[in-house]
């Protein structure tokens, strides 16, 4: 009977682990998925928001980092995760982002 008992935990912890993957990992890695996307078609005079709540437009695009201009004569350089949601550029539709 103890045999019994611990099949019925080791199965029980395993579908919570198995549950615990499908409602948290999954969507997370959907979401960092999109994310790459968003900053693979970043480019000039692209509106941005950063996650610090930063409205700025690109002025250049680096490996690694963005050049916003956040006011006249006023640029700032972050990173590229930093970027929350890409607006529209002049004349374009908005960009879908994370």
């Amino acid at each position: 009977m103890p045999q019994a008992a611990f099949a019925q935990q080791f199965f029980l912890m395993v579908m919570i682990i198995g549950i615990f993957y499908f409602i948290v990992i999954v969507p997370q890695r959907k979401k960092d998925k999109a994310h790459q996307k968003m900053m693979s078609t970043l480019s000039k005079n692209d509106e941005v928001v950063t996650s610090a709540g930063i409205h700025g437009t690109v002025v250049n695009v680096k490996d690694k980092t963005v050049v916003l201009r956040v006011d006249d004569n006023v640029k700032i350089e972050m990173e590229k995760s930093c970027i929350a949601f890409i607006g529209k550029a002049q004349g374009t539709e908005p960009k879908q982002g994370a």
